[in-house]
C-alpha cells in the first residue's frame, strides 16, 4: 500500500508541521505511517518524503538515495553533485544547522510539484539533530547531494517548497530538463537562460 502524495496548492504543504511527542513516536500509528511513507517514497520513486507531503502535519521525514537511482547518472555528474548512496533512515523533530554555507546550485525537483524542476542553491554542508524511529537521538553531518536532500525535506516541515528558493528563469518541465539541460553544468544553464549571478 502507498499513500497519496499531495501536490502544490494543498494547504498542508504551506503550514508549519508540529513536533511529535515521545509517546507518539513509538505508537503503532506512527510506526505504521513510517512504513507507509517508506513504501510511498520508493514507489514514486524519490530520495526523500516528508509527512506533510502525504497530508500529515508532523515533523517526520524519511530519506533514502539508493545506488540504483544513480546507475544512469554520468560519473562526472555524480562527482559534481557529491552524490553517493544514502541508506534508508527516519528523522523526527529535526533541527538543521548550516556547517558549510558554500552555495551548491543544481536542478531540483519535488514529488509534490510533479513534472517540473529548477535550479536551486543550497548550502554544501549541514548538521541535523533529530530523533530516529525509536525516539533515540541522532546527529547527521552531510555534504553535497545528501545535504541538499536534508535541506529540501526539512523545508517541507516549515511549509517551504523548492519553488520558493529557485532561480525562477530556470523553471522547466521534467521533459525539457531531460532534453535540454541534463548533463550540462550549472554555469552553462545560467548562461543559456540569461540568469544573472548574485554579484551582478
Amino acid at each position: 500500500m502507498v499513500l497519496k502524495i499531495v501536490q502544490a496548492g494543498e494547504p498542508v504543504l504551506r503550514q508549519q508541521a508540529r513536533d511529535l511527542t515521545p509517546e507518539e513516536i513509538v505508537s503503532p500509528e506512527i510506526q505504521r505511517l513510517i512504513v507507509l511513507m517508506r513504501d510511498t517514497m520508493r514507489d514514486a520513486p524519490g530520495v526523500g518524503l516528508a509527512a506533510p507531503q502525504v497530508g500529515v502535519g508532523l515533523r517526520l521525514v524519511v530519506i533514502e538515495d539508493r545506488a540504483e537511482y544513480q546507475a544512469g547518472v554520468a560519473p562526472a555528474d555524480l562527482s559534481a553533485r557529491e552524490r553517493q548512496p544514502v541508506p534508508f533512515h527516519v528523522l523526527i523533530n529535526p533541527k538543521l544547522t548550516v556547517e558549510d554555507a558554500t552555495p551548491a546550485e543544481f536542478h531540483e525537483g519535488c514529488l509534490s510539484v510533479t513534472g517540473f524542476a529548477a535550479l536551486v542553491a543550497r548550502a554544501r554542508g549541514v548538521r541535523v539533530e533529530a530523533l530516529d524511529e525509536q525516539g533515540r537521538p541522532v546527529t547527521i553531518r552531510a555534504t553535497g547531494w545528501y545535504a541538499r536532500i536534508l535541506q529540501h525535506e526539512l523545508d517541507h516541515l516549515d511549509g517551504t517548497l523548492y519553488v520558493d528558493r529557485m532561480a525562477t528563469r530556470s523553471f522547466t518541465t521534467g521533459e525539457n530538463h531531460r532534453r535540454h539541460w541534463a548533463g550540462r553544468s550549472t554555469a552553462e544553464v545560467r548562461s543559456a537562460l540569461r540568469i544573472p549571478s548574485d554579484t551582478e
